[in-house]
């Protein structure tokens, strides 16, 4: 099917399910169902699959951006990347371990970025310009593929993160930065305290560290990682000014991959499977400066501090009051009870806005809302 009838054909099938009163949840390569089925996919009737609607439209290296369907492999578009030099340097996780493979899509409807969001930023800040299927089955355009085409409300960078419950996203034009010309991983032996505070000191001064993380090994060292990006002379300087131990290239590599991809055997599942309760992985978003959290489970720290994984059987109720009280909130990322919500519920005058916009996209509910009625 060619792309203009694969659109059609999904145009189709939202204005049926309109005039039908019926639910669609948006379904991509399914690399990350655990997480991204909102509050009421459970009851969607009909899945609405964009992996039908792929491909590159359009990739101008020297302009440094790319227009992707949604239903592109990720790998596909990274390979493309990658053949001119180029990358996503925010590193959205694939989770290909998982039998399943990411999106275009997905990753923008997800908003998720891995270790290379500490010194690059977050999907969001990448998304130049969208194409929305709303609940009427029209497609909308937003933004462009410059950024001084953003004015107003910024409706495509609304949609990261949006889980599908705002519309279908079709399209998306993404801001690509070339492969940095060096790269070195350094290991220092320090406590979670010592480690946040020594990875905030640094983050204030002139050193290329592109990604961080800590956590307590199988043999209990408690173990800094950090990642130098740049220029060779400034990741040279960096190194030595730093110290530590450098890792070799090889295994610095599997190492960011593994936390990436969430492969490295600290994220080895001990908790039951998902939907059963008992151990659950946390996620959770704090300002980088907050001492560790005093919650009993395994910790691994991120992006200097501002994401923190924790494994444990704590209610939900517990940790996601230390969250807020830490100025963050907390993500149920995977295991658990399933009735636990996945994510923190809003605040009302924050819910009140989620409708409001909702409703303006999706006037007939035909979209899953990404939260539960109260």
């Amino acid at each position: 099917m060619n792309p203009s009838d694969s659109l059609a054909t999904l145009q189709e099938q939202v204005r049926q399910a309109a005039a039908e009163r019926a639910s669609l949840v948006v379904c991509g390569g399914g690399s990350k169902a655990w997480l991204s089925l909102p509050a009421g996919a459970a009851r969607a009737q009909r899945v609405l699959d964009m992996r039908t609607y792929a491909g590159i439209i359009s990739y101008e290296p020297t302009e440094l951006v790319v227009t992707a369907r949604a239903g592109t492999p990720l790998a596909e578009l990274e390979a493309a990347l990658a053949a001119h030099g180029q990358c996503l340097p925010f590193e959205p996780p694939h989770y290909a371990h998982t039998g399943a493979q990411a999106t275009v899509g997905g990753m923008v409807a997800t908003g998720l970025s891995g270790p290379g969001r500490q010194g690059a930023g977050a999907v969001r800040d990448y998304v130049l310009g969208a194409a929305l299927l709303d609940g009427r089955g029209d497609v909308l355009h937003f933004g462009g593929q410059v950024m001084k085409n953003v004015a107003g409300f910024d409706v495509s960078r609304l949609l990261v993160g949006s889980m599908g419950s705002l519309g279908a996203i079709v399209e998306v034009s993404l801001k690509v930065l070339p492969v940095a010309p060096a790269e070195a991983t350094l290991l220092f032996e320090f406590g979670a305290q010592h480690a946040l505070k020594q990875i905030n000191a640094w983050g204030g001064q002139p050193i290329p560290i592109a990604s961080s993380a800590w956590w307590s090994d199988d043999a209990g060292s408690d173990l800094l990682h950090v990642r130098l990006r740049g220029a060779r002379a400034a990741v040279a300087a960096a190194c030595s000014r730093l110290g530590g131990t450098r890792l070799d290239d090889d295994a610095a590599q599997r190492l960011w991959q593994g936390l990436r991809e969430q492969t490295l055997p600290w994220f080895a599942p001990t908790w039951p499977q998902p939907g059963a309760a008992g151990e659950c992985l946390w996620r959770l978003a704090v300002p980088p400066t907050t001492a560790p959290l005093k919650l009993q489970g395994a910790l691994l720290i991120e992006w200097g501090g501002a994401q923190r994984w924790i494994k444990t059987a704590l209610p939900a109720a517990v940790m996601r009051e230390a969250a807020a009280e830490a100025g963050g909130h907390a993500t149920r990322f995977r295991g658990g009870d399933s009735a636990t919500p996945v994510f923190t519920p809003p605040s009302h005058p924050l819910e009140r806005i989620h409708r409001d916009i909702k409703r303006a996209f999706d006037p007939h509910g035909v979209f899953p809302a990404m939260f539960a009625d109260h």
